[in-house]
């Protein structure tokens, strides 16, 4: 997985009934774009995590072109 600052990410809810979390990188951490990163989530609080594949990342570039 590789991201930059300013794309979203999107981490689907484990169990049945958990919501779905979106937020918006803000540090990557890792080489490459790779992780860790920084995300800013939309309540408001910020947690570093290593995505796993309940994880999506929108790139900043297609949010532009969508």
């Amino acid at each position: 997985m590789h991201a930059a600052v300013g794309d979203r990410i999107l981490v689907h809810g484990r169990t049945v009934g958990a919501a779905e979390q979106s937020g918006e990188i803000v540090e990557v951490r890792g080489e490459n774009g790779g992780p860790p990163y920084l995300v800013r989530f939309a309540d408001g609080h910020e947690g570093l995590i290593f995505p796993g594949s309940d994880c999506e990342v929108t790139h900043e570039r297609q949010q532009n072109n969508a």
